[in-house]
């Protein structure tokens, strides 16, 4: 720890939100594989993009390809996974950047960890609260049906749990529309 950078001379997070003229935050959702967490991310990045706001979606698919490659499903792979994350996204909030989360992070264990580590006046939780039967029928990876027939081990919703959120601040179903669910979001946020 001797060789450690004080981090007191680094321009400080103020210092580059006044640059963007914008606000660090970040919107972390979380539902089943599928719910369409990141189809809505990149509608609301869409939005946040014509508002002239810089944002970064990080998600299962770049992130599991990149920097978490080394990581499998288990218990502790996934909290590693989530912890690596959120130091991820704090990193990103710091710098004034609004950052678009989509994960699965089934548990509540899970999603703690990160609102611990990113603080949690910089954490909204978007709970994309999609049916099983209905996150199957949009299985356009094809990872439902591996689960079932036993090729993936550890599949939430098919053989590892997910616990819904207790209190997110945004729940969205699949009762609303994609723009009504932007909506929702920017409504709440008030970016």
């Amino acid at each position: 720890m001797n060789n450690i950078f004080p981090t007191d001379k680094i321009l400080q997070r103020a210092d580059k939100e006044q640059l963007l003229e914008q606000k660090g935050i970040a919107i972390w959702f979380t539902g089943l594989s599928g719910s369409g967490k990141t189809t809505i991310a990149i509608a609301l990045e869409k939005e946040l993009l014509a508002k002239g706001l810089l944002t970064q979606i990080l998600d299962g698919d770049n992130i599991r390809t990149g920097i978490n490659n080394n990581l499998g499903f288990s218990d502790v792979d996934r909290i590693e996974n989530i912890r690596r994350i959120a130091e991820i996204t704090k990193l990103f909030v710091n710098c004034g950047v609004i950052t678009i989360c989509c994960f699965v992070s089934p548990t509540e264990e899970i999603r703690t960890i990160a609102k611990n580590i990113i603080g949690k006046a910089d954490f909204v939780e978007i709970f994309v609260n999609i049916s099983l039967e209905v996150c199957e029928k949009r299985d356009v990876k094809g990872l439902y049906a591996k689960a079932r027939k036993g090729e993936i081990k550890d599949f939430t919703g098919i053989t590892a749990p997910f616990e819904a959120p207790i209190n997110p601040e945004i729940e969205l179903t699949d009762a609303l529309s994609l723009e009504q669910s932007v909506k929702k979001i920017l409504d709440k946020i008030k970016l």
